[in-house]
């Protein structure tokens, strides 16, 4: 795997999610400093060394409401 892409987005109560797609990677954290490390930790735990890909893309989603 080349590239690994997570969905973050400002969680309701308070800083950060990020959920990878095509793969059951889910961390949060405070800040998106934080959210970086958090990532990184994560990738690294659910894949072997030799099967890490070598990119992690962040798609950072964020919503807004507005009145017309």
């Amino acid at each position: 795997m080349s590239e690994l892409i997570f969905m973050v987005e400002e969680a309701p109560e308070g800083g950060y999610t990020a959920r990878a797609l095509g793969e059951s990677i889910y961390t949060e954290a405070d800040d998106l400093g934080a959210l970086r490390s958090q990532i990184r930790d994560a990738v690294r735990c659910h894949f072997e060394e030799d099967q890490l890909p070598s990119i992690i893309r962040l798609h950072c989603v964020r919503e807004e409401t507005l009145v017309v």
